[in-house]
């Protein structure tokens, strides 16, 4: 399904057009993309039929239209980027990561109130 390196950022445009309402047909994806990022159809198309000879996303065609629907969900797509970035940038550490987030940036009571609850509730799933 989803290609080895993850997503590439034309895909991922693709990807949140069809996250934000499925199926679309060619059309409708066509017009979401040239509002949302400018492309014209003849890209639009090319970026459907690529990425469903790629397994990434299904075309329906048994009806008058070709309907595009996503074949990997978008927490699926999330977490293997974000796996991805951790291991390249800072070589598989979430420590690291956060040690740098939050030094560079002011966080707030909220924020830092939501990072303790996921920390807790992964120590309760037995993650810690």
């Amino acid at each position: 399904m989803e290609k080895e390196n993850g997503l590439t950022g034309a895909e991922w445009n693709v990807m949140e057009c069809l996250w934000a309402s499925s199926p679309r047909t060619g059309r409708e994806a066509t017009e979401y993309l040239e509002k949302s990022v400018g492309w014209t159809k003849s890209t639009t198309l090319t970026m459907l039929r690529r990425m469903t000879e790629k397994g990434l996303i299904k075309c329906d065609g048994s009806g008058e239209v070709r309907l595009y629907s996503p074949l990997v969900a978008r927490e699926d797509a999330a977490m293997r980027e974000t796996g991805d970035f951790i291991n390249r940038v800072y070589k598989g550490s979430v420590g690291l990561m956060m040690s740098a987030m939050t030094e560079k940036q002011m966080l707030t009571k909220d924020e830092i109130d939501e990072l303790y609850a996921i920390l807790k509730k992964a120590e309760e799933d037995g993650n810690a």
